[in-house]
């Protein structure tokens, strides 16, 4: 690495530890890992400046390569669950490598200790294993993937690091129970759900973090769960939104929009909301999504671009035909709504935006999940004042 590729990670490093997403606990790991050593030559990073995804090729382009991997922007790695050839973007990032101050954001709320073991969900690129075999030996760490192809890129590069990190090719929703128990457990994809068999394979007292959210969105908030005293479940507060490409078996079960309405609204119920625009606008991380996912379950929203001054918003039921749309017009404060099927699914978004206000506009720490045998539930404040709603 040039002496300007090492001024770049160098001030990756002070500034991570400026904002405290990297701890000293985590700089000798963040010093003997280098990013790089983790990254195909042909990938796909997040260009903060452009708000886009761009091509970069090791071949072509050694200085430009180097540099992304040392900057604190995720990077696709791959696309289309590895279908996907040649050089442009393909159309679904099926796996990456996160920003660096998310990966250490999450190892700090990890929290462990010398002679913890971990089990990793997701072991990706091999990079997060690495971080965590440097800190705590590296046979007290497993990771899990799902993808062969991605198990075998990933063991590969911890060999050529020489921190061979045991990688199981695997279904992480069933965690690996053979190496149970687990001190601790974090997950490097988004889920929808948080496994119990995560909780029963982690001793009690242990700490599972993990990016969670609803179908409502792509937003996820990192909860950091505590298993109890008993081992019967696991729970606590969320530490901050992230956004992760989601466990493989929980993707949104999306039929598309032709499935709800092929016509467009004809036909639909009308009324009116001057509920604004912004709430649906407001930024991949606005706690207003995320709170109203849990007050509607089973809902998905999509965000149309803004043509001529006008922008629809609209929501799809997941196990019914119910669809509704807000179409936002500029400088005007009123909005027509459109809604079909069983549910008036804008009348639940209304409501639970409403709740959202009600009780103080909370940001993601203030909302938690408890897991246990009988399923997840979504908190406010204190398990048990539910946030969720059906």
């Amino acid at each position: 690495m040039d002496s300007e590729n090492h001024g770049v990670r160098t001030e990756l490093g002070c500034s991570l530890l400026k904002s405290g997403a990297l701890n000293s606990d985590w700089l000798p790991s963040f010093a003997l890992v280098r990013r790089s050593a983790f990254l195909p030559d042909l990938m796909w990073p997040y260009d903060m400046a452009t708000a886009r995804t761009v091509t970069v090729d090791r071949t072509q382009d050694p200085e430009l390569w180097h540099r992304y991997t040392e900057d604190n922007v995720p990077i696709v790695t791959q696309w289309d669950d590895g279908r996907h050839r040649g050089p442009e973007p393909g159309d679904v990032p099926t796996s990456s490598i996160s920003m660096p101050s998310v990966v250490f954001s999450m190892l700090r709320d990890l929290e462990v200790r010398l002679g913890d073991r971990v089990l990793e969900i997701g072991a990706g690129t091999g990079y997060n294993a690495a971080l965590l075999g440097v800190r705590l030996g590296l046979s007290q760490v497993v990771s899990v993937e799902v993808d062969p192809a991605i198990a075998a890129a990933a063991r590969a590069a911890l060999e050529r690091a020489r921190l061979p990190v045991t990688v199981i090719t695997g279904d992480g929703f069933e965690g690996y129970e053979r190496g149970a128990p687990y001190d601790r457990v974090i997950a490097t994809v988004g889920l929808r759900e948080v496994p119990f068999a995560w909780v029963k394979q982690t001793s009690p007292g242990g700490v599972i973090v993990a990016p969670w959210g609803t179908h409502f969105s792509n937003q996820d908030a990192v909860a950091r769960l505590v298993v109890s005293a008993d081992g019967a479940g696991a729970s606590g507060l969320f530490t901050g939104p992230v956004e992760f490409m989601k466990l493989r078996s929980q993707r949104l079960p999306f039929a598309g929009h032709n499935a709800y309405a092929p016509t467009g609204v004809r036909g639909a119920k009308t009324s009116s909301t001057t509920l604004p625009e912004g709430v649906f606008t407001g930024g991949a991380f606005d706690t207003a999504v995320f709170a109203i996912g849990l007050r509607v379950p089973r809902c998905t929203h999509s965000v149309a671009s803004k043509r001529e001054g006008a922008r629809p918003v609209w929501f799809y039921g997941l196990d019914d035909t119910s669809w509704a749309c807000a179409f936002f017009r500029e400088g005007r404060t009123e909005t027509t709504v459109y809604q079909s099927g069983p549910r008036r699914l804008w009348d639940e978004v209304e409501s639970a935006y409403g709740w959202w206000e009600s009780v103080g506009r909370p940001g993601h720490e203030r909302f938690g999940l408890t897991v246990d045998a009988e399923g997840q539930t979504a908190w406010l404040d204190e398990p048990g004042e539910s946030a969720a709603v059906g």
